[in-house]
Protein backbone atom coordinates (compact mmCIF):
# COMPACT_ATOMS: atom_id res chain seq x y z
CA UNK A 1 0.00 0.00 0.00
CA UNK A 2 1.55 3.26 -1.43
CA UNK A 3 -0.12 6.80 -0.41
CA UNK A 4 0.82 9.85 -0.94
CA UNK A 5 -0.15 12.71 1.85
CA UNK A 6 -0.04 16.56 0.49
CA UNK A 7 -1.03 18.64 3.35
CA UNK A 8 -3.80 21.39 2.32
CA UNK A 9 -5.64 24.31 2.99
CA UNK A 10 -8.41 23.34 0.82
CA UNK A 11 -8.76 20.45 -1.36
CA UNK A 12 -11.77 19.29 -3.55
CA UNK A 13 -12.36 16.33 -6.16
CA UNK A 14 -15.32 16.37 -8.70
CA UNK A 15 -16.87 13.63 -11.02
CA UNK A 16 -18.18 15.11 -13.96
CA UNK A 17 -18.56 18.45 -12.45
CA UNK A 18 -20.40 17.20 -10.03
CA UNK A 19 -17.97 17.83 -6.33
CA UNK A 20 -17.76 14.60 -4.46
CA UNK A 21 -15.86 15.54 -1.56
CA UNK A 22 -14.26 18.54 -0.17
CA UNK A 23 -12.42 19.62 2.88
CA UNK A 24 -10.49 22.59 4.53
CA UNK A 25 -7.64 22.44 6.27
CA UNK A 26 -6.20 18.69 6.06
CA UNK A 27 -4.64 16.17 4.08
CA UNK A 28 -5.40 14.53 0.21
CA UNK A 29 -4.27 11.77 0.50
CA UNK A 30 -3.76 9.95 -3.07
CA UNK A 31 -4.24 5.82 -2.15
CA UNK A 32 -2.39 2.84 -3.96
CA UNK A 33 -3.01 -0.82 -3.60
CA UNK A 34 -0.96 -3.75 -5.12
CA UNK A 35 -1.93 -7.41 -4.97
CA UNK A 36 -0.63 -8.35 -1.90
CA UNK A 37 -2.36 -5.33 0.24
CA UNK A 38 -3.91 -7.09 3.59
CA UNK A 39 -6.27 -5.75 5.94
CA UNK A 40 -2.90 -5.16 8.31
CA UNK A 41 -2.12 -3.01 5.65
CA UNK A 42 -4.79 -1.01 5.93
CA UNK A 43 -4.69 -0.41 9.78
CA UNK A 44 -1.08 0.35 9.96
CA UNK A 45 -0.99 2.94 6.66
CA UNK A 46 -4.09 4.55 8.60
CA UNK A 47 -2.45 4.36 11.99
CA UNK A 48 0.79 5.98 10.18
CA UNK A 49 -1.12 8.68 8.63
CA UNK A 50 -3.16 10.35 11.87
CA UNK A 51 -0.17 9.77 14.08
CA UNK A 52 2.15 11.42 11.85
CA UNK A 53 3.47 15.28 13.28
CA UNK A 54 2.84 17.31 9.97
CA UNK A 55 1.63 19.95 11.60
CA UNK A 56 3.59 23.00 13.54
CA UNK A 57 3.68 23.49 16.95
CA UNK A 58 3.82 27.27 18.38
CA UNK A 59 7.25 26.96 17.22
CA UNK A 60 7.15 26.16 14.21
CA UNK A 61 8.50 22.91 14.64
CA UNK A 62 6.32 19.59 13.14
CA UNK A 63 4.95 18.30 16.08
CA UNK A 64 1.50 17.46 15.90
CA UNK A 65 -0.69 15.40 14.00
CA UNK A 66 -3.87 15.69 11.84
CA UNK A 67 -6.04 14.44 14.78
CA UNK A 68 -4.13 16.67 17.21
CA UNK A 69 -4.67 19.75 14.59
CA UNK A 70 -8.34 18.82 13.63
CA UNK A 71 -8.13 18.62 9.68
CA UNK A 72 -9.90 16.03 7.89
CA UNK A 73 -9.32 13.90 4.78
CA UNK A 74 -9.64 13.97 1.58
CA UNK A 75 -9.07 10.43 -0.06
CA UNK A 76 -8.66 9.49 -3.68
CA UNK A 77 -8.32 6.09 -5.08
CA UNK A 78 -4.81 6.35 -7.08
CA UNK A 79 -3.89 3.37 -8.93
CA UNK A 80 -1.26 4.71 -10.79
CA UNK A 81 0.66 4.87 -8.00
CA UNK A 82 1.57 1.58 -8.73
CA UNK A 83 3.12 2.24 -12.25
CA UNK A 84 5.65 0.73 -13.62
CA UNK A 85 7.82 2.92 -15.93
CA UNK A 86 11.48 1.21 -16.06
CA UNK A 87 10.81 -0.09 -19.65
CA UNK A 88 9.54 1.43 -22.91
CA UNK A 89 7.95 5.23 -22.75
CA UNK A 90 4.14 3.48 -21.34
CA UNK A 91 3.82 2.84 -17.89
CA UNK A 92 2.59 -0.56 -16.93
CA UNK A 93 0.11 -0.84 -13.80
CA UNK A 94 0.45 -4.60 -13.22
CA UNK A 95 1.32 -3.71 -9.92
CA UNK A 96 -1.69 -1.97 -9.18
CA UNK A 97 -4.44 -4.24 -7.11
CA UNK A 98 -7.19 -5.15 -9.47
CA UNK A 99 -10.27 -3.17 -8.54
CA UNK A 100 -12.34 -6.42 -6.94
CA UNK A 101 -9.33 -5.74 -4.32
CA UNK A 102 -8.52 -2.55 -4.21
CA UNK A 103 -11.94 -0.97 -3.45
CA UNK A 104 -12.76 -2.91 -0.48
CA UNK A 105 -9.56 -1.99 0.82
CA UNK A 106 -9.62 1.80 0.39
CA UNK A 107 -13.38 1.43 1.86
CA UNK A 108 -11.62 0.24 4.92
CA UNK A 109 -8.82 2.43 4.73
CA UNK A 110 -11.66 5.55 5.24
CA UNK A 111 -13.39 3.75 7.47
CA UNK A 112 -10.50 3.16 9.69
CA UNK A 113 -9.64 7.05 9.52
CA UNK A 114 -13.09 7.82 10.24
CA UNK A 115 -13.50 5.04 13.02
CA UNK A 116 -10.62 4.47 14.54
CA UNK A 117 -8.89 7.77 14.32
CA UNK A 118 -12.16 10.27 14.64
CA UNK A 119 -11.36 12.02 11.49
CA UNK A 120 -13.53 13.34 8.93
CA UNK A 121 -12.96 11.82 5.70
CA UNK A 122 -14.47 13.22 2.09
CA UNK A 123 -13.80 11.00 -0.91
CA UNK A 124 -13.78 10.87 -4.78
CA UNK A 125 -15.49 7.91 -6.84
CA UNK A 126 -13.75 4.45 -7.34
CA UNK A 127 -12.47 4.21 -10.51
CA UNK A 128 -13.42 7.46 -11.80
CA UNK A 129 -11.78 10.08 -13.85
CA UNK A 130 -11.48 12.65 -11.27
CA UNK A 131 -10.60 16.48 -10.96
CA UNK A 132 -8.71 17.13 -7.79
CA UNK A 133 -8.00 20.47 -6.80
CA UNK A 134 -6.13 21.63 -4.05
CA UNK A 135 -3.89 24.26 -2.35
CA UNK A 136 -1.17 22.92 -1.17
CA UNK A 137 0.10 24.11 1.94
CA UNK A 138 4.03 24.16 2.70
CA UNK A 139 4.47 22.50 0.60
CA UNK A 140 4.44 19.76 2.84
CA UNK A 141 4.29 16.16 0.70
CA UNK A 142 5.02 12.83 2.52
CA UNK A 143 4.81 9.50 1.07
CA UNK A 144 3.72 6.75 3.14
CA UNK A 145 3.92 2.81 2.58
CA UNK A 146 2.93 -0.13 4.41
CA UNK A 147 5.62 -2.65 5.83
CA UNK A 148 7.42 -4.55 3.97
CA UNK A 149 6.21 -8.21 3.18
CA UNK A 150 8.13 -11.33 4.75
Amino acid sequence: MRVVIQRSKQASVAVEGQITGAIESGYVLLVGLTHDDTLEDVKYVAKKVAELRLWEDHDGKMNHSIVENGGAILSVSQFTLYADTRKGRRPSFIDAARPETALPLWEAFNEELKNTHNLKVETGVFGAMMDVSLVNDGPVTIIVESRPKE
